[in-house]
């Protein structure tokens, strides 16, 4: 039965407020506010003019209720808590219920560390944050690693140390827990750091110019190189980025729309410059335009309950947005000092903006253009192992080998938006014995997070070994040895069957073990990655192996050409004879003098 308005409304009050509209089932459909309810809902039921999806909605309302409150702004933060409480289909929902990361410098140790944080500030030190995402504190922190030199590892493994660690011989850390670094360098190191951390770079380059100055009067090169190198490194990061003098405290949003999809993508400048930045794809069924989707999309993201902490001083929008004034006036009362919002800007804000657009554009075509079920696996993923968000990179690592022979490990790379075959790495592993797949793993997770902690790559939000227990544990240690912090060591175990689809998870965090449903979304994609990596392992294998048996051992012998290994196997009658004999018999061969006899018989025995 429809619902009849034309009595509502005549009875309507003329006040602010919420209105929440029902369905027949009693659930509510959609909550608004509104300067006036009556003309603000009686906007809803107008004879012509509605678009297809308010039209949608006037159909299913079977019921309206109405809180009548003070003021717009009392409406504002009402409506948002109704939203969250109830998820209304037909109100656009931010699915970012997480907390955001920090980074933490420890203050009550003699040697502070800084470390990735997450969660409630219990411990005493400094928190610097929140950033918008895992890799923004990752770069931040890779960056401060190479400059500064400040420990990152956990306290249980800086305390029971008896030599430096790798951090230490790749130059990443100045080994405080060997006493290879006096407690006043240390302290000068963790004052940079904390400076940096603060936005003020300017400041510590000018005071790291007057440091090299004075150390090069002293003869002190090596120390004064060292001051060049982290002014380099600063000046670096700053070229790298759009700057702005002075202390900006900026949110810029951007928004792309097409159809029932949108891209909302916000960049966080503090400090005057860019410290990350993040897209959000929040529902919209009623928005008729991009200003809709930001009216609707950063009430959202500012005032609902347990929202962001870090408010900025101004949010910069592509796209007007309705009721801007009222929404300022509710993010300052809830940041407790003044916000403004505001179309557009000039000069760097501009060239912010035009990022922010074309980046916020691009992500919603790839959204749309990718597969729609790669998203689905991840958010059932997310869920399964209880991740604060869905998992933006994973990778996996197999082994194989044939009886040991040409030993090849693979790493496989997933996004979003499926296989990253750009990123697809093998390594043959080396000085290993034969069928030892533990130390095969070891090997190749060595050289691989290795080589990302001194490149500055990125780090995976899950990694995948293909594995029991065993297997697990050894990659948890390995990635602990070098200092990786924030990836989740999950193995992929056969179990008791040892039949596909009946695989189980085996997590380093809690040391517990999942059972997947065999009709679960994430077991499809754990089987995917798995598989993948499996066949880029095989692949690698076979084709390293083959390469091996179709060339002879007596190639690459120094002095051993075409005409000698010709000879050789002439006289001898095959490669296993010419390995079996001595250096006299080897010197009875036309052509081959005692050192080459000499080089022979060391390459096949001892090479």
């Amino acid at each position: 039965m429809a619902f009849d308005s034309k009595p509502f409304l005549q009875q309507l009050t003329q006040r602010p407020g919420v209105y929440q509209m029902y369905g027949e089932d009693g659930a509510v459909l959609y909550v608004g506010k509104a300067k006036n309810l009556r003309k603000r809902v009686a906007s809803y039921f107008r004879n012509n003019g509605l678009s297809p999806k308010t039209a949608a909605l006037v159909g299913r309302i079977a019921n309206i209720d109405v809180t009548v409150t003070q003021t717009e702004i009392e409406a504002l933060l009402l409506e948002q808590n109704l939203i969250k409480q109830n998820r209304p289909p037909f109100n656009i929902l931010l699915r970012d219920d997480k907390s955001y990361p920090y980074i933490f410098l420890s203050d009550r140790d003699d040697f502070p560390r800084l470390a990735f944080h997450r969660g409630s500030k219990r411990r005493g030190g400094s928190y610097f944050g929140p950033f918008p995402s895992v890799q923004a504190v990752r770069d931040s922190m890779n960056f401060l690693q190479k400059t500064f030199r400040v420990r990152q590892c956990e306290d249980s493994f800086y305390r029971n140390r008896s030599r430096p660690c790798l951090q230490y011989q790749i130059n990443r850390c100045t080994a405080p827990c060997v006493d290879l670094v006096s407690a006043e360098d240390y302290q000068r190191d963790v004052r940079h750091t904390r400076m940096f951390l603060e936005g003020k770079s300017d400041g510590l380059i000018r005071e790291l110019e007057t440091d090299m100055d004075q150390a090069s009067l002293s003869l002190d090169f090596e120390r004064a190189a060292q001051y060049r190198d982290q002014i380099v490194a600063l000046r670096t990061i700053q070229a790298e980025q759009v700057v702005e003098s002075g202390n900006g405290q900026i949110d810029i949003m951007a928004a792309a729309l097409e159809g029932d999809q949108g891209c909302v993508h916000v960049l966080y400048i503090r400090q005057g410059r860019i410290l990350g930045s993040r897209s959000f794809y929040p529902k919209v069924p009623l928005a008729a335009s991009e200003g809709d989707l930001l009216a609707d999309f950063l009430p959202q993201y500012y005032l609902r309950e347990g929202a962001r902490g870090d408010f900025p001083k101004q949010v910069i929008t592509s796209h007007a947005v309705p009721e801007s004034g009222l929404l300022a006036a509710a993010i300052s009362e809830v940041a407790a000092f003044k916000v403004s919002v505001q179309q557009g800007g000039r000069s760097t804000r501009a060239q912010w903006l035009d990022l922010a657009e074309r980046t916020a554009r691009q992500n919603l075509n790839g959204r749309m253009a990718s597969r729609q079920n790669t998203q689905q696996r991840l958010d059932a993923l997310q869920q399964l192992l209880d991740l604060e968000t869905p998992p933006e990179r994973l990778e996996c690592f197999d082994i194989s080998h044939s009886s040991g022979e040409a030993t090849m490990a693979s790493c496989v790379v997933f996004d979003n938006n499926g296989p990253l075959k750009s990123d697809y790495r093998r390594m043959n592993i080396r000085d290993v014995a034969a069928g030892d797949d533990y130390a095969a793993m070891e090997q190749a997770l060595v050289r691989r997070y290795t080589r990302i902690k001194k490149e500055d790559g990125k780090l995976p939000d899950v990694l995948l070994i293909d594995g029991g227990k065993g297997q697990m544990r050894k990659a948890a240690l390995v990635l602990d040895e070098l200092g990786v912090v924030g990836v989740l060591v999950v193995g992929v175990a056969k179990g008791r069957t040892r039949k596909a689809g009946f695989e189980t998870l085996l997590l380093s965090r809690g040391d517990h073990e999942v059972v997947l449903d065999t009709q679960s979304s994430a077991l499809l994609l754990i089987q995917q990655i798995r598989d993948e990596a499996h066949r880029f392992a095989i692949t690698g294998h076979r084709q390293s192996r083959d390469r091996k048996r179709r060339t002879s051992t007596l190639e690459g012998i120094e002095g051993v050409g075409p005409k000698r290994r010709r000879e050789l196997l002439r006289f001898f009658g095959g490669v296993r004879e010419v390995e079996r004999a001595s250096v006299a018999e080897l010197m009875r061969v036309p052509g081959i003098s005692r050192k080459v006899a000499e080089s022979i018989y060391s390459a096949l025995h001892n090479g």
